[in-house]
C-alpha cells in the first residue's frame, strides 16, 4: 500500500487524496461513499481510462479499507460534519455506553482546577463528566479537542424498525419482555420516560450505568445475557479535532475562553497583549473572551455524526481537482471549483480561513505557525514560534516577494511552503470570485424533502445602466457586472454593513476582483489599484456603495435605469 502524498479537505467536507504511486481517492461530502482511481501503468496507452472503483464506505472491501480509514480520519479531524461508520472503525477506538450523551459540563471560571498547564506549555481544559477536553497550544493559534461522539446511525425509519424486531426477538427467546427483565434487576430504579420505547428508558436515564462497562462485558459472555442492555447500549468513539483560534464551532466557545483567561492570568504582558489582540480579530461565532452573561453557560452540546446513508447521493461529485498536479494546467477549467479548507502535504498542514479577512495558516509540524498578513494574496507571512530554551515568544515576518534561501539542515523550506501557500490562496481567491462554485449543492446541508433550491443564491438587486452594462448583486454577497463592450467583472461585497461604518476596503471582503476579457482571459485586480480597469471597477464599487447607503430603505429587487 502506497502512502499519501497529498490530502485536501474542501469546504463541503469532501476529501481528495493523492498517493505516491499516482492513485487517487475521492470521499463524498457526507463520507458515505468513496471513489478510488487506480494509477495507470507506465505502458498504458495515452487514451486508456483509469480503472475506477466506487463503493459505499460502510461496506468497503479489505483492499481499500486502510486507505479509506485514513482518509476518513483526516476528514473528521478538520471537518464540521463527522461521519463515524462502526463497521470499519477498529474496536480499540470504540466505547460502549449505556446512556445517551448529548451535553458536556465544563467547570466554572472560578474553579481552582478549571485549567491544567502541561509540560509543553499548552493549557488543558477538561469537562466535569470526562466526556471531552480541550488543549490549546502555547502559541494560542490552534487548539485541539477530544470528545466522545456517537456512531453514525441509520435513518429514523430503519432504526425504529430494527428496534421493534429486536424487541420481539427478546420476547421470543426469554419468554418475557425486556422491560420485565430489567424490572427484576432494578425494581427501585424504575422511572418511566417514554412509553413507546419501554425497553430502553431505564438504561438511558441513569448515569451510574454509564460507569458499568465492565458489567456489560461480563454479561455478554453469559448464556442468558440481558439482551435489553446490549440493544440499548450505544457505541461511542473518541474523536480528535483541530481548530484555529480564529475560526471554530460554537460548542467550543466556552472552554476556549477558559483557556484564554488562564493565559491572561498566568503569562507575562506580551502574552496578555497578544491574547487580547487575537480575541478582537476573531470573526466567527464564538470568538472573544467570556462576557459576564456567558460565564454561566458551562454546558455545551456534543457534535453529532451524520447518518450512515446519504439522502441525496445524486449530488456527490466524482471529479478530481487537478490544481495540485505538477503539470501546467489552468485551474479555471475545473468544472466544479470548490473552496479549500485544509491541505496536508508531506507533513505540512495549510489551513484556509474564508471570512471577511481571508488568510492562510501554515503548520510545518515543529510547533510553530506561519500566518499570512493582509488581504492581498498573502504578500507577508508572520512566523510565530517559541524559543526552546527561554520559552519566549518569537515573531519573524517574511515577504512573499523576497523569501530567504533554504538553511542546510532545516526540516522544511520556508521558501517552498510560503510559495505553495500563496499559490493555494490565489486559487481560493479565483474560486471565491467565480460564479460557478455558488451552485455546488452539498448533500448533507440539504433540508429533507426539498430539492436544494434554498441553498442557491438569488439575485437581490439588479441595475441596467444605459451604454454601460448590467450589474447584479446576489444573496451570497457576490456581484456580477457585464459591460456593453464584453468585459465581465466579479466581486465579493459585504452588503450587511450600515452606512458610514468602517470596513475593510470599504465593503470589499477580499480586496480583489476578477476581470474577464471578451477573449476569455482572466486576471485578478486589486480594487485599490485598478490601473487600466479603473472605469469598470469604479462603476461597480460606486454601485455597491449606493446599495449600502440605501440599506434600511425599501429597494426593489430589480432596478432599471
Amino acid at each position: 500500500m502506497k502512502p499519501e502524498s497529498l490530502m485536501i479537505l474542501y469546504e463541503d467536507d469532501s476529501v481528495e487524496v493523492h498517493y505516491i504511486d499516482g492513485s487517487r481517492l475521492l470521499l463524498s461530502p457526507c463520507g458515505s461513499e468513496f471513489l478510488f482511481e487506480r494509477a495507470l501503468p507506465v505502458s498504458a496507452h495515452p487514451l486508456q481510462p483509469a480503472e475506477r472503483i466506487r463503493q459505499r464506505t460502510q461496506f468497503v472491501i479489505s483492499t481499500y479499507r486502510e486507505q479509506l480509514l485514513r482518509a476518513l480520519d483526516f476528514r473528521n479531524q478538520f471537518c464540521t460534519s463527522l461521519y463515524l461508520p462502526s463497521s470499519i472503525i477498529p474496536s480499540e477506538r470504540k466505547n460502549i455506553l449505556l446512556s445517551d450523551i448529548s451535553e458536556i459540563n465544563w467547570p466554572s471560571p472560578n474553579a481552582t482546577a478549571a485549567a491544567e498547564c502541561m509540560d509543553n506549555g499548552s493549557v488543558k481544559i477538561s469537562s466535569l463528566d470526562g466526556h471531552a477536553c480541550l488543549c490549546m497550544s502555547e502559541l494560542q493559534q490552534e487548539f485541539t479537542v477530544q470528545f466522545l461522539c456517537k456512531e453514525s446511525q441509520k435513518c429514523a425509519a430503519s432504526s425504529s424498525f430494527s428496534e421493534k424486531n429486536s424487541n420481539n426477538e427478546n420476547k421470543g427467546q426469554h419468554g418475557k419482555s425486556s422491560q420485565s427483565f430489567i424490572s427484576e434487576m432494578f425494581p427501585k430504579q424504575m422511572r418511566m420516560e417514554n412509553k413507546k420505547e419501554e425497553h430502553c428508558w431505564t438504561i438511558n436515564k441513569y448515569r451510574e450505568l454509564d460507569k458499568s462497562k465492565d458489567y456489560l462485558n461480563q454479561i455478554k459472555g453469559q448464556d442468558e445475557a440481558p439482551l435489553s442492555l446490549t440493544c440499548c447500549s450505544s457505541e461511542y468513539m473518541w474523536v480528535m479535532q483541530r481548530w484555529s483560534v480564529s475560526s471554530y464551532p460554537e460548542e467550543w466557545k466556552y472552554p476556549l475562553s477558559l483557556a484564554l483567561m488562564f493565559y491572561q492570568l498566568h503569562t507575562d504582558n506580551v502574552h496578555k497583549t497578544y491574547v487580547e489582540n487575537k480575541c478582537t480579530r476573531n470573526r466567527t461565532a464564538g470568538s472573544g473572551v467570556l462576557k459576564q452573561s456567558e460565564k454561566t453557560k458551562a454546558v455545551s452540546h456534543l457534535p453529532r455524526a451524520l447518518p450512515l446513508s446519504c439522502s441525496a447521493p445524486h449530488l456527490h461529485r466524482w471529479s478530481f481537482c487537478d490544481f495540485f498536479l505538477q503539470r501546467k494546467q489552468d485551474s479555471e477549467h475545473n468544472s466544479h471549483p470548490l473552496l479549500i479548507k485544509i491541505v496536508w502535504c508531506q507533513g505540512i498542514v495549510y489551513r484556509l480561513i474564508h471570512d471577511i479577512e481571508n488568510f492562510i495558516e501554515i503548520y510545518p509540524g515543529d510547533g510553530s505557525v506561519f500566518k499570512s498578513e493582509g488581504a492581498f494574496l498573502g504578500n507577508y507571512f508572520t512566523h510565530y514560534s517559541v524559543h526552546k530554551e527561554t520559552r519566549q515568544r518569537e515573531e519573524n515576518m517574511y515577504s512573499a516577494n523576497s523569501l530567504p534561501p533554504d538553511t542546510p539542515g532545516s526540516p522544511y523550506s520556508i521558501c517552498s511552503i510560503i510559495t505553495q501557500a500563496t499559490r493555494i490562496l490565489q486559487y481560493c481567491y479565483k474560486t471565491k470570485l467565480s460564479l460557478t462554485h455558488n451552485y455546488s449543492i452539498c448533500c448533507w446541508r440539504m433540508i429533507p424533502g426539498t430539492d436544494g433550491r434554498e441553498m442557491l443564491p438569488v439575485p437581490l438587486h439588479e441595475t441596467v445602466i444605459p451604454n454601460v452594462g448590467r450589474l447584479v448583486a446576489y444573496s451570497d454577497n457576490k456581484v456580477h457586472a457585464l459591460f456593453c463592450d464584453g468585459m465581465t467583472l466579479n466581486m465579493v461585497w459585504d452588503f450587511s454593513s450600515c452606512c458610514g461604518r468602517t470596513q475593510i476596503n470599504q465593503g470589499a471582503t477580499t480586496g480583489w476582483c476578477k476581470i474577464i476579457c471578451p477573449d476569455g482571459a482572466q486576471q485578478l485586480i486589486q480594487i485599490n489599484h485598478p490601473g487600466l480597469y479603473e472605469r469598470y471597477i469604479g462603476t461597480v464599487v460606486a454601485w455597491c456603495r449606493s446599495l449600502n447607503d440605501n440599506e434600511g430603505k425599501t429597494l426593489p429587487a430589480t432596478e432599471k435605469n
